[in-house]
């Protein structure tokens, strides 16, 4: 058995590594990416390290022959072939009963006296001045401000500002959504480019716009075309998603591929020796399109990519006929095949086959990485890989967690611009006033005293919205007001507003997504609930524990890596935790 310890690479006896993942951490005791935001450590360079339990560290290069022999006597999942910088220029399949020792095939180095030398590097790195130490692409369909859904436009709206920070070349590439409506202007200051792009899919020649905008020292890059202009959400509208998303994103995979190479961003290119961050399945024609597209001809021989899995639940799957629309050599189908079992099949004569697009990007990617450790853990087995589990446990060596971070400077109680009235953890009085602005704003009895319970979130299977409805009857006989904010299937919205006139003193649902409601409810109440079924992550139990608002939570995923059960008897009574974790199923 092995763990993944991913560090920053050491400059004092060791030689830098080139090809490496992007976790600058290793002795950080807070949890997700916005901890990283509280040091003042200038990172260089990164490195992964392979820590067995049997305390062995080796030090493997990708393109030695020990490695590739020991990869073909063993057997792999993913069968490749590699040129000598290790990119990945050819795919095939070998057995699936073929198992894995844990090593990882990539550039290592060994680490003495880690600690102590991290410690001693960090000090070093505090007086250097910050400089480039990659380019990195994020690829994902939607980045907050100027697109956002949920967790990942959040995560991709925060995180390139973040690592440009600390002094990493940075451009997000995403689609210009345009739905005749004021959220239009969110791109009102990205410039239109002369480059254009022509794009060979879907039968046919499709030529898109690049758009860019460069703020807080990032790039951000909007795909233009006929095809995103359209009332609704980037995924769909009231009757349901789009029938031509795999059509839409597509595009913007084939274009985020081309971006580094022909846009002049700041007077120069990004060029090929990139790291191409793909979020989910929208983005991951990316690691393929480079392994078939580019690779073969000397192209991105020296680029890296890591498939960013936000929800394993999604996976771009479409009928096996589609697959010739996708610009992608013929001999490339089986890195996307997928067979529907028997049972999930329409009728007798269906014979299942489809392709899957996240699976393609679990197969061809350098790394995989999902949104909190838990996570990572759950999508191995049955019950949360959604059918991908025997595939991702057989990538295993190269399948890590990395929880996310929230933005401090967007979701901090003592600056907010979106509430009342502003508090802090030494001066709680603010709070207070944020639940009475909340309760005479939504109409309920101003009352300080009566637990005030808030749900902000999809109203989804997955969320655990049923389980809140069969619940709430008995909740309602209680002294306490609930608020409920999201939209999502009918039935659930046309209940919150049934049980709105059912209960007008106590209950209030706001169907939609309100970013500054969903700041007054987080600053507002008592309780945050969120009895989800599995959650990769979770952000909203991240705000509410920053605003001091006790999340109630499900053991799964993501909460249960970043929410401590309160344990009163701790510390010699005075108790210990963060929020309430229910372990129940």
């Amino acid at each position: 058995m092995e763990t993944l310890q991913i560090s920053q690479s050491r400059n004092l006896g060791h030689k830098s590594v080139k090809d490496t993942i992007f976790k600058p951490c290793s002795v950080v005791g807070q949890v997700g990416f916005a901890s990283f935001l509280s040091r003042k450590i200038k990172i260089q360079s990164f490195c992964v390290e392979s820590k067995l339990y049997k305390n062995r560290r080796d030090l493997i290069c990708r393109s030695s022959s020990s490695a590739q022999d020991k990869e073909k006597q063993e057997g792999i999942f993913l069968g490749t072939e590699r040129d000598s910088s290790g990119s990945i220029v050819g795919f095939n399949l070998v057995p699936h009963s073929a198992t894995t020792d844990g090593t990882i095939l990539e550039t290592q180095q060994n680490v003495v006296n880690g600690e102590q030398e991290l410690s001693e590097d960090i000090e070093t790195r505090e007086e250097a001045s910050i400089r480039t130490t990659h380019n990195i692409v994020f690829v994902t369909s939607e980045a907050a401000p100027y697109s956002k859904t949920g967790g990942l436009g959040d995560v991709c709206g925060s995180l390139p500002i973040s690592l440009a920070a600390r002094g990493h070349r940075v451009m997000v590439v995403s689609p210009r959504y345009l739905a005749g409506s004021p959220n239009d202007k969110k791109f009102a200051n990205a410039v239109e480019m002369e480059t254009r792009t022509k794009i060979y899919c879907f039968g046919g020649v499709q030529e898109v716009v690049f758009f860019h905008e460069y703020r807080a020292g990032v790039d951000w890059v909007f795909v233009d075309h006929p095809s995103y202009h359209r009332p609704g959400t980037p995924y769909g509208d009231s009757f349901g998603a789009f029938g031509d998303n795999q059509f839409r994103f597509t595009l913007l995979c084939h274009a985020a591929c081309e971006a580094p190479l022909v846009l002049p961003l700041g007077g120069y290119t990004y060029g090929e020796k990139c790291l191409f961050l793909a979020n989910d399945w929208h983005a991951g024609l990316v690691p393929v399109l480079l392994a078939a597209k580019y690779r073969p001809f000397g192209v991105y021989k020296d680029a890296r990519s890591v498939i960013v899995i936000h929800n394993l639940a999604h996976q771009g799957v479409e009928p096996a006929v589609t697959y010739k629309n996708l610009g992608l050599p013929p001999g490339w189908y089986k890195a996307l095949e997928w067979v529907f079992p028997t049972w999930a099949r329409t009728h007798a004569l269906d014979p299942g086959e489809a392709v899957n697009i996240l699976k393609s990007a679990i197969v061809t990617s350098d790394r995989i990485v999902t949104v909190s450790q838990g996570y990572s853990m759950e999508v191995t087995t049955p019950e949360g890989g959604y059918g991908l589990h025997d595939l991702l446990s057989s990538r295993k060596s190269v399948l890590t967690g990395i929880t996310n971070g929230i933005d401090a400077n967007e979701w901090n109680p003592s600056t907010d611009e979106l509430i009342p009235s502003h508090y802090s953890i030494d001066d709680l009085s603010g709070k207070v006033e944020c639940k009475i602005a909340l309760q005479k704003e939504l109409g309920l009895p101003i009352r300080p005293d009566c637990p005030l319970i808030g749900f902000i979130g999809r109203l989804d299977y997955q969320k655990g919205v049923d389980i809140i409805l069969s619940s709430m009857p008995d909740l309602m006989n209680d002294d306490v007001q609930f608020v409920m904010l999201g939209s999502g299937e009918k039935q659930y919205e046309d209940w919150m507003r049934h049980l709105e006139s059912t209960y007008k003193t106590k209950f209030r649902g706001w169907v939609g997504f309100n970013v500054p409601i969903s700041h007054k409810i987080t600053a507002g109440c008592d309780i945050l609930l969120m009895p989800s079924r599995f959650e990769p992550c979770g952000l909203n139990q991240l705000y509410a524990m920053k605003y001091g608002t006790i999340p109630v939570v499900h053991s799964t995923g993501g909460l249960r890596d970043t929410v401590l059960n309160f344990n009163p008897y701790a510390n010699e009574g005075r108790g210990e935790g963060t929020g309430y974790v229910s372990f129940s199923s």
